[in-house]
């Protein structure tokens, strides 16, 4: 964990969230600013800065991600009408916290291109 990562302290239980979800290798939470009616975020429980710096050997906690969204997705009853995960890397981007993580947003129609 890094000690000046906002997600990092999440985890750690210092700073307060909404928990959806969590299993060994990840954690999902509700976003403090919603974009969308299910705005839940899918972290790695190990501090990955953003996914510009995912190697092959991550690729298993990837996976966990994605199925932790999936999953996120039918309890938030958004997997049939459809949702968007997003990564965001950098801050052109507006990648806002340098911790791994992935959007999950849904329950309404959403614009293309996003944003």
């Amino acid at each position: 964990m890094a000690d000046d990562c906002l997600f990092c302290q999440v985890l750690a239980g210092d700073l307060p969230s909404s928990e959806v979800a969590s299993t060994e290798t990840t954690y999902a939470f509700r976003d403090i600013d919603p974009q969308a009616p299910t705005h839940v975020l899918v972290i790695p429980r190990r501090h990955i800065t953003n996914a510009g710096e995912l190697v092959p050997a991550d690729g298993e906690v990837l996976m966990e991600m994605i199925a932790v969204a999936q999953g996120v997705a039918a309890s938030e009853g958004i997997a049939e009408s459809g949702y968007r995960l997003v990564f965001n890397v950098g801050d052109d981007a507006g990648n806002l916290v340098p911790h791994l993580h992935l959007h999950v947003l849904g329950g309404r129609q959403l614009g293309w291109p996003p944003g």
